[in-house]
This record gives structure tokens, C-alpha cells and sequence, in this order.
């Protein structure tokens, strides 16, 4: 059997996956670009294969259709906004994820962007770099009150973690009515920072709900690019509404946008779960989805 890989860092720094697949017979056929597969590339690079450990290329209905082999797809991630759903069930097409593997990770990059933020710690270095000593003033998170946007595993971490350094909690979830303790429209009036943890790709933060921003707001985004409005962001940095933006991920990657005309906004290129171990962690429990799903087909 055959299995195509579309994540284009699969087995960079662990052959575990790799090897347990070898070890089942399954001949594994890597990403050949180095970057996310456009339709008609991961089209191509399906010819043949029984399965995908997928990344975040399109597979949609007309992909399955021109991959007839396809029997399973274990997604090396949490979301799965990039896989039609109701296609693959059609073409009776099995469909893992690994939840729990990149929690720990994207919790560690929350924290890490916002005490980078908070701390000033990007500015300072370039002063260093510079030859300027200056001792900027900044802000700790013991006090914050802080809008987690999506409560799932990765927004509880993300809860949880806060919480240990005494920062205020609020939480919007619209799936979620219990865990909520406010409404999206209550908790961007009072944050000092918004943290978007949601699935999905609809628009939270719109222009008219980015207006609703406290001034002087933090917003961080480590969930998808397509959750904010980036025109109406664009112009909250640029006027100081906003303090800061962190965004890991973007609607269109790589990122050549505006945002990056924005002091203001730290941006990192969609490597949240790129630690040795929380790659192993996914990469593997996506093999192991994988075999157990090609067993029972």
C-alpha cells in the first residue's frame, strides 16, 4: 500500500511515523514541493495512493473524484476546515485528526507571543542590536482580563495556563454554553486581550466587532487567518485602536501582506506546533489513525 504525504514538514526531525508505517508495509511518498499543494498538485501526487497524511492542501469532492485509490486521510493537526466532510463519506473516504497532540505546543506559542508583547522583548532586542540602551515600560499578565475565543483543547490549555499567572478569564465558546461566561460582543468591550482559539472559517472579528475593542487591546491568533477581518485590522494598528497584534496564521501562506508594514504586529509563519516533540506526538498518532482506519476498510 502506498500513502502520499501533503504536510510539508513530515518526518523533518523524527522517522518514528515513517517507520512504523514501513514496518506495516505501506510505502510512504513525501510531499514533493516543500510547501502546502495547490488542488491540481495534490491531485497528481495522490495518483496511486491508498492514503494521505494530510496537511492543509484542498481535498475536496473534485480531488476524491480524480483519487480513486484514496481509502483514508489522517490529518496531522487539530482542524480539518481544509477537508469536505460529506465528500469523503461519499467516496467512502475515512477521516482521522490528532487533537490532542499540538495543545501543549500552541498553549507554550500563546504565552510565549503574549510575554514577548506584554515585555516589550522584541523592541528591547533591536535597541541592543542597535547600540541603545533603553528600558522599556511594559505590562504583565497577573490582572488581565483576557477573551479566550473557542474553548477546546487548545483554548483550556491556553485557560489554564493564564489562570496560573492570575490573569482574569473570560469565555465565549458558540458551541459551548456552558463553559461560556459571556457573550463575543461582552467580552470584546472589557478585554485587555482576545485570544482566538475557534474552529471554523467564519469571520469572528469583523470590522464592526474589532471596533468594539477596548483601546489599546491585544489580539493574538494562533487558530486561522480567516477569523479576523485584516483590512479592518490593518487599520486598528495603524491608528493605535489595537496595541498589538500576534498572528501566526493567515488567510493566504506564505504571508506577503499589509500586517507586516505594522510595527505592532509580531507575526510568525504558522509554527505554533513546530517543536521536535509536538511534531513527533502528531506525526505519529496520525500513523497510527491511519493503520487503524486502513484495517477496517
Amino acid at each position: 500500500m502506498r500513502a502520499a504525504v501533503g504536510a510539508s514538514s513530515f518526518a523533518a526531525d523524527s522517522d518514528k511515523a515513517m517507520n512504523l508505517l514501513a514496518a506495516h508495509g505501506i510505502e510512504v511518498v513525501k510531499n514533493p514541493y516543500g510547501r502546502k499543494m495547490n488542488q491540481e498538485e495534490i491531485i497528481e501526487h495522490l495518483q496511486g495512493a491508498d492514503a494521505l497524511l494530510a496537511g492543509l492542501e484542498p481535498l475536496n469532492e473534485e480531488v476524491f473524484s480524480k483519487a480513486p485509490e484514496l481509502k483514508a486521510i489522517a490529518r496531522i493537526g487539530i482542524g480539518m476546515d481544509n477537508i469536505d466532510l460529506k465528500a469523503a463519506e461519499k467516496y467512502g473516504i475515512k477521516v482521522s485528526n490528532t487533537p490532542e497532540g499540538p495543545t501543549n505546543a500552541v498553549a507554550e506559542m500563546v504565552l510565549a507571543a503574549l510575554l514577548a508583547i506584554g515585555r516589550q522583548i522584541v523592541p528591547a532586542d533591536r535597541d541592543m542590536h542597535e547600540g541603545i540602551w533603553k528600558k522599556r515600560m511594559g505590562f504583565s499578565i497577573a490582572g488581565l482580563r483576557i477573551l479566550i475565543v473557542g474553548y477546546g483543547h487548545i483554548g483550556r490549555k491556553v485557560g489554564e495556563v493564564l489562570s496560573s499567572l492570575h490573569a482574569e478569564l473570560l469565555i465565549y465558546d458558540k458551541y459551548n454554553d456552558k463553559a461560556s461566561n459571556c457573550t463575543l460582543e461582552e467580552g470584546l468591550k472589557i478585554a485587555d486581550v482576545v485570544t482566538l482559539h475557534a474552529s471554523g472559517r467564519d469571520q469572528i472579528l469583523t470590522e464592526e466587532r474589532l471596533a468594539l475593542t477596548r483601546p489599546g487591546a491585544v489580539i493574538l491568533n494562533s487558530a486561522r487567518g480567516e477569523l479576523v477581518d485584516e483590512e479592518a485590522l490593518y487599520r486598528a494598528l495603524k491608528s493605535g485602536h489595537l496595541r498589538a497584534y500576534w498572528g501566526d496564521v493567515f488567510q493566504k501562506e506564505p504571508y506577503h501582506g499589509k500586517l507586516a508594514e505594522c510595527a505592532n504586529a509580531l507575526l510568525t509563519p504558522h509554527i505554533s506546533t513546530y517543536t521536535v516533540s509536538c511534531r513527533e506526538s502528531m506525526e505519529l498518532q496520525a500513523a497510527i489513525n491511519l493503520l487503524e482506519d486502513l484495517k477496517n476498510v
